[in-house]
């Protein structure tokens, strides 16, 4: 198999286990979660695109990608990274322009997908990736794409929540596991029998 073919069949893989492993775990956990808390989750994915960088260090090893399309690639990825930060700081303080820039970073964060794709493809970068640069085209960037959609899906789906969340209602740490009375009593029973 050629190294394109098994970087093919393994992103295809990737963007089916992802899939799976959203649908069967990540939505329900969102569900069961603040708003908040859910975009944060999508976000702090997106910051670790600051990996990219080592684009750079790639090509000294071996990977065939024009300077240019190093360039690119690298600065989109950290700009998206930084924008992600930007979106948990401000999903923090409860800002009232959240939402808006958390739009704006999904359609910063998918057209720099999108960009690095046509122009990996363009110079056929899957045909010398190696190491840490296969397991980001292979993985990790599939796993990009999944946490955008969730991130559409939660702002699309949840405005009501993100709108208790901006006036105060909700802390971006907050559970919103049920905790009856009778079970913060059970609790604290439980916590005084241990000496906490």
């Amino acid at each position: 198999m050629s190294p394109a073919a098994a970087s093919s069949l393994a992103t295809g893989l990737a963007f089916v286990f992802v899939a799976l492993f959203s649908v069967w775990h990540v939505v329900p956990w969102m569900r069961r979660h603040p708003a908040t808390v859910a975009l944060m989750a999508c976000l702090w994915v997106h910051a670790l695109r600051i990996v990219a960088l080592q684009i750079f260090s790639a090509r000294a090893a071996g990977f065939h990608v024009s300077l240019g399309t190093a360039r690119a690639i690298a600065y989109g990825d950290v700009a998206a990274g930084c924008l992600a930060m930007v979106g948990v700081w401000l999903l923090r303080r409860r800002s009232r322009v959240v939402v808006t820039f958390l739009w704006l970073f999904i359609a910063v964060a998918a057209a720099d997908l999108v960009n690095a794709t046509v122009v990996g493809v363009r110079e056929n970068a899957t045909d010398t990736a190696t190491d840490l640069t296969w397991l980001i085209l292979s993985v990790y960037v599939p796993i990009l794409w999944a946490t955008l959609a969730l991130a559409v899906w939660q702002l699309a789906t949840r405005r009501r929540d993100l709108a208790a969340a901006r006036m105060g209602e909700h802390h971006p740490d907050q559970s919103t596991m049920d905790r009856s009375p009778q079970r913060g009593r059970a609790d604290s029973e439980i916590d005084k029998e241990h000496g906490r």
